[in-house]
């Protein structure tokens, strides 16, 4: 589990240096730095080049918010300069996008390990893979299952829907894709985190997104814009009632084993495991946004 807070994940264009510093003082919990869509094919090496010396600076030292790169897909002419320059400065998250194979996340791994040794640094660079393909979404949870370097999967309804006609205005076509990839995140224990939404005026839908991301269990969403940042930090960050329900489960659970008990009533409702695993995530959860 994640532990800590990831809300509200913004993009910020690796081409754009100058936006580089007010991103980290923003409110978004994680910053995704991307090299890929944002980025002209003339323009990779320089947007590159600045994100590895932004890794290797004091600004991303001294954050305390989750640092992601998205690089170009593994099979495109950019992604091997792309791990060269990224690998050994430090980054958290390295997010592949259009990932469709165990190959090519156990590929990527090697080769960061590799990298990893060269630079005499341990392995400290974990996988977030973008599901945004059919078939990435049909092996989703093989793909998160590959290997232990990865963290999460990200759903990428843009690249999942549009080029099949899918409308996204209907939510049920949402709500069928998160739970897919939710049950496949699930399975491989690793976080789920919703896409970003294109439309930035419409916050209703926006909010309707995340709103069913957050009853799914997804951690947080991803926002193009700094205006989605504070309706992704509301809508993912711990409800009021919620976590003092989940704190009560918690000390209830604290006096059942004390008591040898495995199963215990709280407010009329049997909790065993799976409702006291729910609980202890949400106060891990509060716990770590309030750090």
């Amino acid at each position: 589990m994640m532990t800590r807070p990831l809300r509200s994940k913004l993009f910020v264009p690796g081409a754009r240096p100058e936006l580089f510093d007010k991103a980290l003082a923003g409110d978004a919990d994680a910053l995704s730095f991307d090299l890929e869509d944002s980025v002209p094919a003339e323009g990779k090496a320089q947007a590159r080049s600045a994100v590895a010396k932004l890794l290797q600076g004091d600004a991303v030292r001294q954050t305390n918010k989750l640092i992601i790169v998205r690089c170009n897909p593994v099979d495109s002419a950019h992604f091997a300069s792309d791990l060269s320059a990224l690998s050994g400065a430090g980054l958290e998250l390295l997010n592949l996008p259009k990932v469709e194979t165990v190959e090519q996340v156990r590929e990527v791994a090697g080769r960061l390990q590799e990298f990893e040794a060269a630079r005499g640094a341990g392995a400290s660079t974990s996988l977030l893979l973008n599901i945004e393909t059919p078939k990435g979404l049909r092996h989703a949870a093989e793909l998160a299952a590959a290997h232990p370097r990865v963290a999460g999967l990200q759903l990428g309804l843009g690249d999942l829907f549009e080029p099949y006609g899918i409308a996204r205005r209907d939510l049920a076509n949402v709500h069928a894709a998160m739970f897919a990839m939710r049950m496949a995140a699930a399975e491989a224990g690793v976080f789920a985190l919703d896409g970003a939404f294109a439309a930035i005026d419409d916050s209703t839908r926006f909010e309707a997104e995340a709103q069913m991301a957050r009853r799914l269990g997804y951690l947080g969403k991803s926002c193009i814009h700094p205006r989605q940042v504070g309706m992704a930090n509301r809508i993912f960050g711990p409800d009021a009632d919620e976590l003092v329900d989940a704190m009560r489960i918690v000390e209830a659970a604290r006096i059942a084993a004390e008591a040898g008990q495995a199963v215990f009533t709280v407010d009329g409702r049997m909790i065993d495991p799976p409702y006291l695993k729910r609980a202890q995530d949400i106060v891990a959860a509060a716990r770590g946004a309030a750090q």
